[in-house]
């Protein structure tokens, strides 16, 4: 049985990731990308679906484990009747060239006494549907097939024999005792994968995340919170292309048992901007160079094609299917790969691409003409469509409508042009954009109000709370002292509260078309600590910010949402989205008036 969404480590590459339990046991990694086909997927279903897991004899969960300062790289210990071991886990950085295969090193040492570890590598391709064939071959175990292959590397001493499609290796480790497992994926038709140096990879692979660390210009009291968070948002950029996808898994569930199971192993155009902004925020320039790349090869050609989101190297076919053969996480299904909400109507996006083109001038990345040339091609299809209704920011399932989040978003989209065409001097029909701003502005006034109760609503002609309209103060859509501001942040406290946190929305067939329920979504409590900060309650969001950031795990990894009865995480994880808003929130609150 899988362990909790919160037991699990990331380790990754910037090309994939994989994620490690309290066990040992990595329970999930797709090779070689992200969004490939996974090799190991028990944490939606059971280790004959793929795991590989590497722990001393007899033992269960670890005693204790951490990142190695300002890295990826993930050092867990066993304290166990015979002495004491380690096993180091890391995937060396691959580069941008292709040249370099996915390796998921794994280093057994030992501290104290003499402890028996023991191995079991279940390779299971295709979303644990393919056992492969297993041979021997030297010092490698090598698994085949059609188009994938992975390959075992063992030292001598370590006895390694297969069982019932399972791998296993045994080793006694003392201390001083280093024994490096290296998992090799290639495709299958070439031939042995290269060897490597696993300690010199570690020590490089440290190194490299080190020096990126150091670029962190946050400084506040809480510093390790924010920089993990920009390293776990590091970790879930696709270096060849640029990309950003919104969380390294699929199909964990936002209510244990139900059906609101999604992958999440893509590019949002929304999530990635607001990655972009966390990390400009936070000193990173490059991975903003590089996403506005990403953006300019994704979203190419006619506007009308403009998706939500896209495959890692801007792929516009990501087709939802069912896995059938995986029982799911802890029972959750269906299960699902790809995303069907590639082909909805967001208008919101263009409000979030606009934003981050915006906040990257600010930054000192100058606009060339050619992305000019697309923002202003975008704008001009938004102004024939921003009154249309959609499927907006929480992607429903249900009747598109006017939602409010998405129009105060084509209000931001407006009004950013206007601003970065005023900055730039380039060519720009300001006229149309500042007629386009008012008019967006008085709709949004005039229908997405709620007058009786004098707060915005979720959407046009409804009476719903939405934790997405607190976006009428975070993107300067109205002051933070405007009186309808204030009683919709109060509004979205008290009415979407869970536990102390907050919901995005009350979840119902008739709002967005699926059953059951779901947590509290922690980026939307980030957002309540920043509402309250800006309308003069500073006090209040320190405490709801600290009450978010006590609910990461202990290596300071957040999923998408929280359950305040099990107290446990719920969704994809590690998600960008909580990790953005962490970040946007410590800035926030370290700087005057929020």
């Amino acid at each position: 049985m899988a362990g909790r969404i919160e037991d699990y480590a990331l380790i990754g590459d910037l090309q994939t990731a994989a994620l490690v339990g309290r066990d040992g046991a990595v329970e999930w990694l797709c090779l070689p990308r992200f969004d490939s086909p996974s090799c190991f997927a028990a944490l939606l279903g059971e280790q004959r679906h793929g795991a590989w897991r590497l722990a001393p004899v007899g033992a269960g969960g670890c005693t204790a484990r951490r990142y190695r300062p300002d890295s990826l790289v993930l050092d867990t210990e066993w304290h166990t009747p015979e002495g004491r071991v380690r096993i180091t886990d890391f995937m060396p950085q691959r580069g941008t060239d292709g040249r370099r295969p996915p390796r998921l090193v794994r280093i057994v040492e030992g501290l104290e006494g003499a402890v028996p570890v023991r191995g079991e590598l279940r390779l299971r391709f295709n979303y644990g549907r393919i056992d492969p064939w297993v041979r021997r071959t030297g010092h490698h175990r090598v698994a085949v097939a059609g188009p994938d292959s992975a390959w075992l590397r063992v030292p001598p001493g370590v006895h390694t024999y297969g069982a019932d499609g399972t791998t296993v290796s045994e080793v006694t480790v003392t201390p001083g005792l280093r024994v490096p497992f290296v998992l090799t994926w290639q495709p299958s038709h070439l031939r042995a994968a290269p060897s490597t140096d696993p300690d010199a990879e570690l020590l490089t692979t440290v190194d490299t995340w080190r020096r990126w660390a150091a670029g962190c210009r946050y400084d506040g009291e809480w510093r390790d919170a924010v920089l993990r968070s920009l390293i776990t948002l590091k970790a879930l950029a696709y270096a060849p292309t640029g990309g950003i996808v919104a969380a390294p898994t699929a199909s964990l569930p936002e209510h244990i048992g139900g059906p609101r199971n999604w992958d999440y192993r893509f590019c949002w155009l929304r999530d990635s901007s607001m990655t972009l902004s966390a990390l400009l925020r936070g000193g990173f320039r490059e991975e903003a160079a590089a996403w506005r790349q990403w953006l300019l090869r994704a979203i190419a050609g006619d506007p009308r094609d403009l998706q939500a989101l896209y495959g890692v190297a801007g792929e516009r076919v990501v087709t939802e299917t069912v896995a059938d053969w995986l029982p799911g996480y802890l029972g959750s299904r269906p299960v699902r790969f790809g995303n069907a909400a590639a082909g909805q109507l967001q208008l919101d996006v263009h409000g979030e691409v606009v934003d981050t083109l915006h906040l990257a001038l600010l930054a000192g990345i100058p606009m060339e003409r050619h992305v000019w040339t697309l923002l202003r091609a975008l704008m001009d299809h938004l102004e024939q469509h921003w009154r249309e209704p959609d499927e907006g920011l929480w992607e429903v399932r249900g009747v598109r409508r006017h939602f409010v989040h998405s129009k105060v978003m084509c209000w931001v989209a407006a009004d950013r042009a206007v601003r970065l065409a005023e900055a730039t001097g380039l060519p720009a029909p300001l006229d149309r954009w500042r007629a386009m701003r008012d008019a967006v502005h008085a709709d949004v006034r005039a229908h997405g109000y709620d007058r009786r109760r004098g707060v915005f609503v979720q959407h046009y002609g409804g009476h719903g709370l939405d934790a997405a309209t607190l976006f009428v103060v975070k993107s300067g859509f109205l002051p933070p002292d405007d009186p309808r501001v204030v009683r919709t942040v109060d509004a979205v406290r008290d009415g979407l509260d869970h536990g102390g946190l907050v919901r995005r929305y009350r979840p119902a067939p008739a709002t967005d078309g699926l059953p059951g329920g779901e947590g509290a979504f922690l980026a939307c409590s980030f957002w309540l600590a920043d509402a309250l900060a800006a309308t003069g309650r500073r006090g209040e969001a320190r405490e709801l910010f600290a009450r978010v950031v006590g609910l990461a795990n202990d290596l300071g990894l957040l999923s998408e949402q929280w359950d305040p009865r099990a107290r446990r995480q719920l969704g994809n994880t590690p998600q960008a989205f909580s990790h953005v808003a962490l970040v946007n929130t410590a800035f926030a609150l370290a700087e005057p008036g929020g």
